[in-house]
């Protein structure tokens, strides 16, 4: 049961979800954008770029986690860029920015076919992202490594409903 999983099987969790952000950035920088490209085409790649900030926060918050005596201040700076970020999310998704706008886009259309649910998805992450935020900026290190897990299953939930599977 979710609920049940030991703090260290949701770090690992955590850990892997933000690996799997960073690393989906990593596999596309082969994917230039167009000197001529589009208004739909340009947040297309701003969005990617956003994604690969928000896992590169992530992997630098769980790596710092991993330590014996986390960085307050490490913790605090990414656990700020994450929650920064989540606030922004919604607006990286203008119609028109999928697929159709840059083809190595992992957008899938529900995300504007079932705006709601995607609404949902996003303020879920970003409750849960402001929750890690306030508890870094406290210097609660306890209280971050649980809610690291909350954060990273935030996002799973909204990546196996609104993302298609990585292109190689």
């Amino acid at each position: 049961m979710a609920s049940m999983m030991s703090k260290g099987g949701a770090l690992a969790l955590a850990i892997g979800i933000g690996a799997a952000v960073a690393a989906g950035g990593a596999l596309a920088h082969n994917d230039k954008m167009p000197a001529n490209a589009s208004p739909a085409t340009k947040t297309a790649y701003a969005r990617h770029e956003n994604f690969e900030k928000l896992g590169a926060a992530f992997k630098g918050l769980n790596d710092e986690m991993k330590k014996g005596d986390p960085s307050k201040a490490v913790v605090a700076t990414n656990a700020k860029t994450i929650a920064t970020l989540a606030g922004a999310l919604p607006t990286w998704f203008p119609r028109g920015s999928g697929v159709e706008a840059r083809a190595m886009s992992e957008a899938k259309p529900d995300i504007w076919r079932d705006a709601a649910g995607f609404s949902t998805a996003a303020s879920n992450f970003q409750a849960q992202a402001t929750k890690l935020n306030q508890l870094a900026a406290a210097g609660d290190i306890d209280g971050v490594k649980g809610q690291i897990r909350n954060t990273g299953m935030t996002c799973k939930g909204c990546h196996d409903k609104y993302r298609l599977e990585k292109k190689d």
